[in-house]
């Protein structure tokens, strides 16, 4: 039996999130159109007949901004590649390569575990600097392979990739478990994207969302489970909070209703939840 961890690392906007969720053939990854959506080091776990194999997502890197938050989650990513089994280095075709890709490339490159060069996108019709990944993986990864994770266009010859290059060894989460997250933690990365696409440009990065309590009670037909979710999104300001809340509440009561749809259709059952927002300076330690 195969057993081992690949980390997912590049820089932001990748689809390193897409990937992932592609991989698990599940959504356990929050995706958004926006830099550093990932903040947390998520567990994505696929299980078979060969053994397991860990899928770590990390934050993607961002260069240019030196605010507290990207230091953080920069940190996570070199912590994230401790202990690592299979580096898989996902690169976007449709830019250029410049000063965060460098860096990321920098944090992988003198590690002697096999490497896997992942060129995503290839679904777009303009690749223009395809040929330069290309020849970066000729130089710095002992595979290439080019794939759609928007599409799944060639992901099951990724992860057969990555399951030749692991180790032997014994699976290290149940079989039928596909993530590290708590529900709480889930649930809570839920509601963080359907604010982030709610909001738009709108929404500040100095958010974060806190879920207090799950708890299961009977529906009000009396013949199922519902359940009564507890969350608050955490900003930085007052001015933030007005923008979250909007005018008459319009954009928090948005905000809800995408989030409780959207986890009704997952949970399979019905979902009230109850949002608030408040302010604390301190935001970023929560994450």
């Amino acid at each position: 039996m195969k057993s081992g961890f690949a980390i997912i690392i590049g820089r932001s906007n990748v689809g390193k999130s897409t990937l992932i969720n592609a991989l698990v053939g599940s959504k356990i990854a929050i995706t958004t159109n926006k830099p550093q959506t990932t903040r947390m080091i998520i567990h994505g776990i696929v299980t078979d007949e060969r053994g397991q194999v860990v899928f770590v997502d990390t934050p993607g890197i961002l260069k240019g901004s030196h605010s507290e938050l990207t230091g953080q989650l920069v940190e996570k990513v070199k912590d994230a590649l401790k202990g690592i089994d299979v580096i898989v280095y996902v690169v976007d075709p449709t830019r250029a390569v410049g000063a965060e890709e460098r860096y990321t490339l920098s944090l992988v490159r003198a590690a002697t575990i096999p490497k896997i060069l992942v060129i995503n996108k290839i679904d777009v019709a303009k690749k223009p600097f395809l040929e330069d990944y290309r020849a970066l993986g000729a130089s710095d990864f002992t595979e290439t392979i080019e794939i759609s994770a928007f599409a799944g266009t060639h992901t099951q010859g990724l992860l057969n990739k990555v399951f030749d290059a692991l180790p032997e060894g014994e699976a290290m989460y149940p079989e039928n478990q596909r993530t590290n997250l708590s529900k709480e933690q889930w649930i809570a990365e839920i509601i963080r994207e359907k604010a982030l696409n709610e909001m738009r440009q709108e929404l500040p990065y100095a958010m974060h969302v806190v879920v207090d309590s799950v708890k299961e009670k009977i529906a009000p037909n009396g013949n199922e489970f519902m359940y009564v979710i507890e969350a608050r999104i955490v900003t930085a300001a007052d001015r933030y909070k007005k923008m979250i809340i909007g005018a008459g509440g319009r954009t928090i009561k948005e905000i809800g209703t995408v989030a409780r749809r959207d986890l009704e259709e997952r949970l399979n059952t019905k979902v009230f939840l109850d949002l608030e927002v408040e302010t604390n300076a301190h935001w970023a330690d929560l994450i």
